[in-house]
Parts: C-alpha cells; sequence; structure tokens
C-alpha cells in the first residue's frame, strides 16, 4: 500500500515494503514441510494443525517486520529510522543493477540500510548532517521516483 498518510500536512509519501509472493509461498510451503516432519510421530489433524500454526506464525513474523518508507512533517522514515528533510542532500534513483551494487561493492559500511532484495529499486540518499555518522541512506522503494518527488517538496516547503 502506498500513498500519503492519513491525518498529515505537506508533501507526503508511504509505503509499506511488503515482501515478495515468493517469500510468502516459502513461509507456506516451510510449514508444509514441518507438517511432513510430523507424520512419523502425530496423527492427522495435529500434522494439519502444526503445519497451519507454523506458516500462520512466519505470515505474522513478515507482517510486524516489514517496515514502512516515507515522508511525512518534513521528515523521511525508513523503518525505525527518520531524519529532518533538511539534512539531506543529493538524492539518486537506483534501478536494479545500481541497487545491487550500491547493496554490494559500493556499500559504505556506516550507511544506514532499509533494503528488502525482493524490491529491485530505490534510493541513495546523501546526508548533509555532520553529527550523523552515516554518509547517506540506501533506502528500497517500489516507487523511488514518487519518494525522491516527495522528497524534493518536503525539502523546499521546509527552506
Amino acid at each position: 500500500m502506498s500513498g500519503a498518510a492519513p491525518g498529515d500536512d505537506g508533501p507526503e509519501y508511504w509505503e509499506r515494503l511488503w515482501p515478495a509472493p515468493w517469500v510468502w509461498a516459502s513461509a507456506l510451503v516451510l510449514g508444509v514441510m514441518f507438517a511432513l516432519v510430523l507424520v512419523p510421530v502425530a496423527a492427522g489433524m495435529v500434522v494439519v494443525t502444526g503445519g497451519v500454526l507454523i506458516s500462520a506464525a512466519l505470515g505474522a513474523g513478515l507482517v510486524a517486520t516489514t517496515p514502512g518508507v516515507g515522508v511525512r512533517d518534513g521528515r523521511l522514515f525508513a523503518g525505525r529510522a527518520q531524519i529532518d528533510v533538511r539534512h539531506l542532500g543529493t538524492i539518486t534513483e537506483l534501478d536494479a543493477v545500481g541497487i545491487r551494487h550500491e547493496h554490494g561493492p559500493g556499500l559504505d559500511l556506516r550507511a544506514y540500510l532499509c533494503v528488502r532484495s525482493w524490491i529491485p529499486s530505490g534510493l541513495r540518499i546523501e546526508l548533509t548532517d555532520p553529527q550523523d555518522p552515516a554518509p547517506y541512506w540506501l533506502i528500497s522503494s517500489r516507487r523511488p521516483h514518487r519518494l525522491a518527488a516527495a522528497l524534493t517538496a518536503a525539502r523546499r516547503a521546509a527552506a
């Protein structure tokens, strides 16, 4: 889900970095595999119940750990971290090749990461705050152009 966060004024954008369909399918397959492990030691309903419970627990874990990314009230949010847009420098949109490079050989270990491997695009955002030890943030986004536009608008509004 993306769009404006409810109840806020100014330039806004919000999205959740939901897992890809193959990740959800993997959780289901792991539940089935767990059920198959129970077959030699348990009877029918115990096997089915165990598989369903494990799949549900894995699904709940995926939902609970899915971060949000966006712009709200003059701040950039990425997972649990947030920063005022006045401390943002150059914003670079990254495609699949670019984000793979930035998250691999081009990575500065001091950078803040909010990256999900199943999302093939994102942003690299330089920081201008001298107090912040991170030189930049690397953020996954399914709509990096919209996130970059919201950040640019929020910086203009804050100036």
